[in-house]
C-alpha cells in the first residue's frame, strides 16, 4: 500500500490469512501475531497477512473476535458517507427480496452479512429496534443511526424512533454495558408498542419487553408454508411466544389451535393478537412448560392433534452445550411424533446455528426411529432472505426448518 493510513496494523496468522481471503470477516485473538502500536478496544485497525493489506476492521481485546472487519477497500474511508453507502445497500437489498408490504416488517440490517459487524436493525412499520453486540459499532452509533435516518427519510419512509435492545449477554463479552430505551438522538413516538402486518395478519409488537427485537422476523415465509396445510387440522403450536404459527394456522382453516407457552406476558400478547384477527374462537391458549405438557400427553395416551409445530428457543449458544441441546431437541420432536396419528403433520426447526444441518437431521433420524415413525419430507426451508447467509460465513446460517407427513 501506497498511501499512508492512520490505523494501527495487526499482522495475522497465515490461517487467518487464508479465511479472511475466503471472506470470513473475523480474527481471533490467538491469530494476531504483531501490533504495531496499541489500539484502544473498538478502534479501527488494519489487518496485515505480511506486507499485504487485508482490511479493516473493529480491534477488542477482550472479545475472543478480537478484530471484526467490514471493509476491504482501501479507498474507502469510515465517515459518514460510507455508512449510508452500507445503509442504503442493504436496503436495497430487502426491497429486492421482501418487497410490497414484507419490507414494512423486516429485517433492514444484519451484522456480518450487511458488511455491519455487531448491528441488528429490525423495521416495525416506523420504528426500528436496534441490538448493538460489538464495542466498534458501539463507538460509532450516532453516526450510523444518523445515516439510518437519512437514508430512509430520502427514500420517503417515516421513521417514529429507534429503540435500543441491549440487553444481549454477547455485550458483557465485548465489555459493553446492559440498556435498553429510545435512542434520543432523533424524535421518538412515547410507546414501545406498534402493530404491524405479516402475511396478512396483525400483530402488536413491543420492543420493549417482547423476546430479541420485539418479534421473530425470520420466521415470516416458514409461517406461511406451515399454514398451507394447516385447513382442516386440529393443531398443537408449541413455544408459541405471541402466538404467530398457530395464528397462520388458524387464518388458514385449522379446525382449532392449542397455543403453549411458558411466558405469561406473551400468551397475554397472544390472546390479544387472536381478538385483534377476529380468530379468539378458533385458538386455545395455554401458558405452560412445553416439555411437560408434551409428556403430559404422552402419559394420557390421546391422540387429539394431527398436526403439531414446535418453533423451540435456541437450546444451545455454544458447542460446549450442543450435545446437552440435542437431548432437549429429540425429546420434544420424539413426543410430538409418538403423539401424531399415521399420517400426521409436523413442523419442527431449530434456530441454534451450533445445532448444525447436519446434527439437526441426524437428531430426527433418531426420533422418528425411536417413535417407531416414517418421516416423509413435504419441505426443507431456512430463514427468510432479509437473515441473509454468507456461504463464506457459515454463522450466518442457523435457522433449519422442515415440514414433515408422520407415519
Amino acid at each position: 500500500m501506497k498511501t499512508e493510513r492512520p490505523y494501527i496494523r495487526a499482522k495475522i496468522t497465515s490461517k487467518a490469512e487464508k479465511a479472511v481471503k475466503r471472506g470470513h470477516p473475523w480474527v481471533y485473538g490467538e491469530e494476531i501475531t504483531d501490533l504495531s502500536g496499541t489500539p484502544s478496544d473498538g478502534d479501527i485497525v488494519d489487518v496485515f497477512a505480511g506486507n499485504a493489506w487485508m482490511g479493516s476492521g473493529f480491534y477488542n481485546s477482550n472479545s475472543k473476535i478480537t478484530v471484526r472487519i467490514f471493509s476491504t477497500n482501501s479507498n474507502d474511508r469510515f465517515d459518514l458517507d460510507f455508512w449510508k453507502r452500507r445503509v442504503f445497500y442493504a436496503i436495497s437489498y430487502r426491497k429486492t427480496v421482501m418487497p410490497g408490504d414484507d419490507f414494512r416488517c423486516c429485517r433492514l440490517i444484519h451484522g456480518e452479512a450487511d458488511q455491519m459487524p455487531g448491528l441488528t436493525v429490525d423495521r416495525y412499520e416506523g420504528i426500528l429496534s436496534v441490538e448493538i453486540s460489538s464495542l466498534g459499532m458501539e463507538r460509532i452509533k450516532d453516526t450510523v443511526y444518523k445515516a439510518l435516518y437519512e437514508v430512509l427519510k430520502e427514500q420517503g419512509i417515516q421513521i417514529d424512533g429507534i429503540y435500543e435492545k441491549n440487553e444481549i449477554a454477547l455485550r458483557t463479552k465485548e465489555g459493553l454495558d446492559l440498556y435498553k430505551g429510545w435512542y434520543e438522538g432523533i424524535p421518538h413516538v412515547d410507546s414501545p408498542v406498534t402493530k404491524i402486518t405479516e402475511n396478512g395478519i396483525c400483530y402488536l409488537v413491543d420492543v420493549m419487553n417482547g423476546q430479541k427485537t420485539g418479534f421473530f422476523l425470520d420466521q415470516k415465509y416458514n409461517r406461511a408454508a406451515a399454514s398451507r396445510i394447516a385447513s382442516g387440522k386440529t393443531v398443537l403450536d408449541c413455544f408459541t411466544h405471541t402466538g404467530s404459527f398457530g395464528l397462520n394456522a388458524a387464518r388458514c382453516g385449522a379446525k382449532h389451535v392449542t397455543s403453549v407457552d411458558i411466558s405469561d406476558s406473551a400468551i397475554e400478547m397472544a390472546k390479544q393478537n387472536a381478538v385483534l384477527n377476529g380468530l379468539a374462537d378458533k385458538i386455545t391458549y395455554e401458558c405452560a412448560d412445553v416439555f411437560e405438557y408434551l409428556t403430559d400427553l404422552s402419559n394420557k395416551k390421546e391422540r387429539v392433534f394431527d398436526y403439531i409445530i414446535l418453533d423451540p428457543p435456541a437450546f444451545t449458544k455454544s458447542r460446549e452445550t450442543v450435545e446437552s441441546a440435542g437431548r432437549g431437541y429429540k425429546e420434544i420432536n420424539l413426543k410430538a411424533m409418538k403423539l401424531l396419528p399415521r399420517g400426521g403433520y409436523l413442523a419442527t426447526c431449530s434456530c441454534s446455528h451450533f445445532m448444525t444441518e447436519e446434527l439437526f437431521v441426524r437428531m430426527l433420524r433418531s426420533a422418528a426411529y425411536d417413535a417407531g415413525r416414517s418421516l416423509r419430507q413435504i419441505e426443507k426451508r431456512t430463514q427468510s432472505p432479509d437473515h441473509p447467509i454468507l456461504w463464506n460465513v457459515p454463522e450466518t446460517y442457523y435457522l433449519k426448518f422442515f415440514i414433515f407427513q408422520v407415519f
